[in-house]
């Protein structure tokens, strides 16, 4: 054997570091509008269902893209897909500063959210290096790129107010095409396909490479990643306007509390990865599921103001959720989110180690389209309810749809016939 199907510590280590930090910079950038979007939002006068659907447009390019981005990561490697993806996406970018209606900044979005499929490049990339044993703690630490999240949305509020909107994107673009060629130079090719290059070896056809997806288990880790990630997407979008419409905040500190929702989200997805590998993934979500029922459930509380009979007369009083009360609450909910978002994908180059590619491509984009409709449904309860804290309800109720199904499925499981551990996989 060679040291290319056995890759060194330091090639390991200078592969996920690359991949990492290329990670943060592209998920700087798809949540960019989370920001910007409030300023357009103010200058074209939109609705809360307008800007709804503007903040979640890039989610939908970067959510759809995943699964052929993960096509052509298992065909031609990570280190060519890359650089590539965030070239484009960065030209995107820069483009944007010149839409001038809705519709135009509609369209000049889907090029923006080309920045969210580089998530699954980078798990084919970085899964290919580690055994499965170590798999879940790489993938974790990779998944810390998550916290470009919190970059933009502690840093841009304040680039927006010193730059405006339009260079505060052109200065994005431009950090997203020089990462693109600083790992074009300093990435190398993954052991995978080197070994291919090497022996000659054909690599598996389109329709090998999607036969997983006819199995139930991948949409139910579809299903789990709709909450934890895509979740975790729309939360990260909407706070800022949350923050500043329901409190008053103005932009840069409804920024800098948003961010401290994202900042937990991203930096503990590597202890999510971790745990996965010493509990397993199923005890962590099963965990990561129930307590963020909990905090949601203190979330959605509108709050009001009551009257009750007392012995002298009525007694009026006000209940609801405190402001630093609620912060702690999305910090909390921002750190599940990050454990079950591990939790999630240390299941793939497990159960399916030839198709990281394709079925990771297959999670992630479902993950990513709960990022694109959750925005837009919260908007229309908003515009349909008034009520600001209808968006958490929504959130409650798809995390107690989703532990139910995992729950049923996994008594299901129990109740079968032990079987081969290599059929377990594919239960």
């Amino acid at each position: 054997m060679t040291d290319t199907i056995f890759p060194s510590a330091q090639d390991r280590n200078r592969a996920l570091a690359l991949a990492t930090f290329a990670f943060a910079v592209c998920f700087a950038v798809w949540t960019l509008f989370s920001i910007i979007g409030l300023s357009i939002k103010q200058q074209l006068g939109l609705s809360d269902t307008q800007f709804g659907l503007l903040v979640a447009t890039p989610v939908l390019t970067g959510s759809v893209s995943r699964l052929f981005l993960g096509l052509w990561t298992e065909r031609l490697g990570g280190r060519v897909v890359f650089p590539l993806q965030m070239l484009t996406t960065a030209i995107a970018v820069w483009l944007l500063t010149w839409a001038g209606s809705y519709p135009v900044f509609l369209l000049a979005a889907l090029g923006l959210g080309l920045a969210g499929g580089s998530f699954i490049v980078g798990v084919s990339y970085v899964s290919r290096w580690y055994p499965a044993a170590r798999q879940g703690t790489a993938l974790g630490i990779y998944g810390v790129g998550n916290i470009g999240a919190a970059v933009t949305n502690l840093g841009a509020p304040f680039l927006v107010v010193a730059l405006g909107w339009e260079d505060t994107a052109r200065l994005y673009a431009l950090v997203l095409a020089a990462t693109a060629g600083l790992f074009w130079l300093l990435a190398r090719t993954d052991p995978r396909h080197a070994a291919h290059r090497a022996d000659g070896s054909a690599l598996p056809t389109v329709r090998q490479q999607l036969a997983p997806l006819k199995n139930m288990q991948v949409w139910r880790f579809s299903a789990y990643y709709f909450f934890v990630f895509g979740g975790f997407v729309a939360l990260a979008s909407f706070l800022p306007r949350y923050y500043s419409g329901a409190w008053g905040l103005p932009l840069t500190t409804a920024g800098l509390l948003a961010g401290l929702y994202s900042l937990p989200g991203a930096l503990f997805r590597a202890l999510g990865g971790w745990m996965s590998d010493r509990w397993g993934a199923r005890a962590v979500l099963y965990r990561v599921f129930g307590l963020s029922m909990l905090a949601l459930l203190v979330m959605a509380y509108p709050g009001g103001r009551y009257t009750i009979s007392g012995i002298s007369g009525p007694i009026t009083f006000e209940l609801g959720v405190s402001l630093p009360l609620f912060v702690v609450l999305t910090v909390l909910l921002g750190f599940l989110m990050s454990l079950g978002s591990a939790a999630v994908f240390k299941h793939i180059p497990v159960y399916y180690p030839d198709h990281v590619g394709a079925v990771g491509g297959l999670v992630g984009m479902i993950g990513g389209l709960g990022g694109f409709f959750l925005p837009i449904a919260f908007g229309l309860l908003l515009d349909a309810t008034g009520i600001w804290t209808m968006p958490f309800l929504l959130m409650l109720l798809v995390v107690a749809a989703t532990l139910a199904w995992m729950h049923r499925s996994v008594r299901n499981l129990d109740q079968k016939p032990r079987r081969p551990a290599s059929d377990v996989a594919r239960a």
